[in-house]
């Protein structure tokens, strides 16, 4: 049985291993010139940040695996949540290599990334359909009751999950930015987790923010390293994973308010160019249009930060 000593022992040592890993896997990402493009149309603030490097997804991963793989909590639900994280990650790192070790700036196509997030996620609803206590019942916030979803669960889960990776992923634009708001969406879920009895998905919560809190380190204004997609979709597919283990796919807009709104501003920018010719926003998604309008890229990532944290008070409150 996980208490919070072994959620708060669990989070040093990913928080240590991060902290360590960062000055041995980043030079060699240099080396290896794996350095970030970044975009002519972006914010002009953006362009001494031209060769960073990129895909140091890696290092949160690599400190995930260490940390949980000594925990002796290796059940199944673990499994499938290293299955999820690894899964999206690695798409985002074929993605990532295809980019900036290849040098085809449009990485994977669309569709192939659909075709294998959509299997992933097939993947994991199914799993829990078939293993939960609560079969295709899914729990709704607020009311403190479930409802079935029966023959559209698996549809609705894969939906869901696949919209949180690619959320998650559009929010990785600004240093500090995708790794805070997950660390703080983690130390959400795993304290959910660990009053639900399920140990196994608190210590993998803890385990992965303690990586993204070491990954601050390096990852913070300036950033010395970007997670690329590598990171960010393996973050989206860890999350998603989480929420559909603990039957809270419904909670995902709540506490990954930051995530929606970042893909809901795309959507509604390009919706409404290819309608009307015009934009919505100075610039998408959402935290370039903050930077457009005079915010210093540290107040925008801390004030996403802020409303996480109020999101996730609000998630606690709709479970009480």
């Amino acid at each position: 049985m996980s208490d919070y000593k072994d959620i708060i022992r669990v989070i040093v040592v990913s928080f240590i291993i991060t902290l360590i890993l960062g000055p041995l896997l980043i030079p060699a990402l240099k080396r290896l010139k794996v350095g970030q493009s970044i975009r002519k149309e972006g914010p002009k603030t953006h362009y001494k940040k031209s060769g960073t490097p990129t895909m140091g997804g890696i290092i949160i991963v690599i400190a995930l695996l260490i940390t949980v793989l000594t925990t002796g909590l290796f059940n199944q639900d673990m499994k499938v949540l290293i299955l999820s994280t690894i899964g999206f990650g690695l798409i985002g790192f074929i993605d990532d290599f295809i980019k900036v070790v290849l040098k085809r700036s449009l990485g994977l196509k669309a569709y192939q990334k659909l075709i294998g997030q959509i299997a992933l996620a097939v993947i994991l609803a199914v799993y829990q359909s078939n293993n939960s206590i609560l079969g295709t019942k899914i729990i709704v916030p607020f009311i403190n009751g479930t409802i079935d979803l029966g023959m559209l669960y698996v549809p609705f889960i894969a939906f869901v999950v696949v919209a949180t990776v690619n959320s998650a992923n559009l929010t990785d634009g600004l240093d500090g930015l995708a790794s805070g708001v997950t660390l703080i969406i983690l130390s959400f879920f795993s304290l959910i987790a660990l009053n639900m009895g399920m140990n196994s998905v608190a210590i993998f919560s803890a385990a992965l923010g303690g990586a993204c809190l070491g990954f601050l380190k390096h990852n913070s204004y300036p950033a010395k390293v970007f997670m690329g997609d590598t990171g960010s979709m393996a973050l989206g597919g860890a999350v998603a994973g989480i929420a559909v283990l603990l039957n809270l796919p419904l909670i995902i807009p709540i506490v990954c308010g930051i995530y929606f709104a970042e893909a809901l501003s795309v959507i509604i920018q390009v919706t409404s160019f290819k309608l009307t010719g015009k934009r919505v926003f100075l610039m998408s998604p959402l935290h370039h249009h903050f930077e457009q309008k005079g915010w210093k890229e540290t107040k925008v990532v801390t004030v996403f930060w802020i409303v996480t944290v109020v999101l996730c008070l609000i998630g606690v409150y709709s479970l009480s």
